[in-house]
């Protein structure tokens, strides 16, 4: 099997033809278990969420706030290995039929090798991976893998990238930009504020076709409204793992997982 580049696409696509923007939830693999969390991932879908990221639990991660940090330190405890993420993305994938990434830093994939998590990945069915810590002038041997394999390479802006920086991120990337709304680690805020529209135009502004999907600190209804009004797609990460975390047990965290997509979901079209 090849990868799902294109159905993320087309994915991105659908929700620009109905007038709004994409929801994309993050969730860690391997918690609160391995299989609590393809659990999860499937309820995000299943809730109203288009795409889904799974995270790669890092020991030292340098985007993730301290909710997925909890979440994260879990996962690690319980033993989860990569083979488990690609059996998350696997599972996931073939039960909802839709577009799955997987966000890691690079150092995990190094160690893996590019060619086996590449090659792995895209017989799984996976979309492409997001590589926060990755710069662009060194992601040449993951683009070659990646593209050989039909995967998206979703890059991170900021609000501290240059213009010219900005051009270089969107033209090697793919699948959509990941523009991260402030500069900070991920987690729930009151407000995304004007700084992530004013990021937001600034990427297309570099005349890109990518989609440009935000970010960091959406918790929300409100919240993913206000964004999906300037974005081409919302990402909600901190805010599912929260509801996880303050479930009485797995199964009713899963359930919440699902409420909070349909919450945010409605919010998102609400925009349209």
């Amino acid at each position: 099997m090849s990868g799902n580049i294109q159905l993320l696409s087309d994915t991105l696509a659908g929700a620009k033809a109905e007038g709004r923007a994409a929801l994309i939830a993050y969730l860690p693999a391997g918690f609160p278990t391995v299989d609590g969390g393809i659990e999860a991932v499937k309820a995000a879908l299943d809730g109203g969420a288009d795409v889904v990221e799974v995270g790669l639990p890092h020991s030292d991660p340098v985007l993730d706030g301290p909710v997925i940090q909890t979440a994260d330190d879990i996962a690690l405890r319980g033993g989860v290995k990569i083979a488990h993420v690609m059996r998350t993305v696997e599972e996931a994938h073939e039960a909802t039929g839709k577009p799955i990434l997987v966000m890691t830093y690079w150092n995990p994939i190094d160690r893996y090798g590019v060619e086996r998590f590449t090659a792995e990945l895209a017989a799984a069915g996976g979309a492409g991976c997001i590589l926060p810590d990755l710069p662009v002038q060194e992601a040449a041997l993951w683009r070659e893998h990646a593209e050989k394999h039909r995967l998206a390479t979703v890059f991170v802006v900021a609000p501290s990238s240059k213009d010219e920086r900005l051009a270089q991120i969107t033209a090697a990337g793919s699948g959509f930009v990941y523009a991260a709304s402030l500069m900070g680690v991920t987690g729930t805020r009151e407000s995304v504020g004007a700084q992530a529209q004013n990021l937001v135009e600034r990427t297309r502004a570099t005349g890109t076709g990518l989609p440009v999907c935000v970010g960091l600190g959406v918790s929300n209804a409100e919240q993913a409204a206000e964004v999906a009004g300037f974005a081409d797609g919302v990402i909600v990460g901190s805010a599912f793992v929260k509801r996880m975390l303050d479930a009485p047990d797995d199964a009713a965290g899963v359930e919440a997982v699902r409420t909070l997509a349909g919450e945010l979901a409605k919010g998102v079209r609400g925009a349209a």
